[in-house]
């Protein structure tokens, strides 16, 4: 009988090949992104706005205030084709976005519309920013002094009623004769609108103030 201690038996271990990896796939392809001449095939997209008479002197005046921040932020080249009387602008091989030559044609309307630069350069800024346009007789048909007693109530004394609510809607308004211009985001400028909608159907600007002061208030608890 065998009575000996017990031995430990040993393994020899062998290295095992490496074995080659038949479904590796190749490194993912890196690819710089499409600059804005690049997504239009090489085209050179244009935008034209009209100049109004009425705005061909404060064109002159503020071009370089208008010029800077188109050509050099938004990388747009503009002129003024003063034979068309129109503001040209397109877009360079250096262009960030193809969406700026639209932001810049909206900048350049809404100045010709009548609003500020420092107002209209919003657009270029903000994305949620809209220009609405409508007229007086859109809401009711109005002739003679009672179309001159409506655009009274719209501005209120020395324009005190159109800061009001543009102060109150974040919003700003242009009143040109019977066509009424609302700079704002979507929701403000409804609010703009429908008080303005109240004073042309001849509510007085003493109920329409305590309306937008409850809208205002409702919306300042929304947000």
């Amino acid at each position: 009988m065998y009575t000996g201690a017990p031995t430990t038996m040993e393994i020899e271990t062998v290295p095992s090949k490496p074995k080659p990896e038949s479904n590796s796939l190749p490194p993912k392809p890196k690819f710089e992104p499409l600059k804005a001449h690049e997504m239009s095939d090489g085209r050179v997209q244009f935008r034209k706005v009209s100049v109004p008479p009425h705005r061909y002197s404060p064109l002159k005046k503020y071009w370089m205030d208008i010029y800077t921040p188109i050509y050099e932020q938004m990388k747009i080249d503009i002129r003024m084709n003063l034979k068309a009387r129109k503001v040209e602008l397109k877009t360079r091989p250096d262009t960030p976005d193809v969406s700026n030559l639209q932001k810049c044609a909206d900048f350049v309307q809404a100045f010709m519309l009548g609003f500020d630069v420092a107002d209209a350069i919003t657009l270029l800024r903000l994305d949620e920013l809209y220009v609405d346009s409508f007229e007086i007789k859109d809401v009711k048909t109005l002739r003679g002094e009672h179309l001159s007693r409506a655009i009274g109530r719209l501005s209120g004394k020395g324009g005190k009623t159109k800061f009001a609510i543009e102060n109150a809607t974040k919003t700003r308004i242009v009143i040109a004769d019977t066509k009424i211009h609302i700079l704002g985001s979507f929701a403000n400028i409804k609010i703009a609108r429908d008080s303005l909608c109240s004073l042309i159907l001849g509510s007085p600007a003493g109920k329409v103030y305590s309306k937008l002061r409850q809208v205002t208030a409702r919306l300042a608890e929304r947000f």
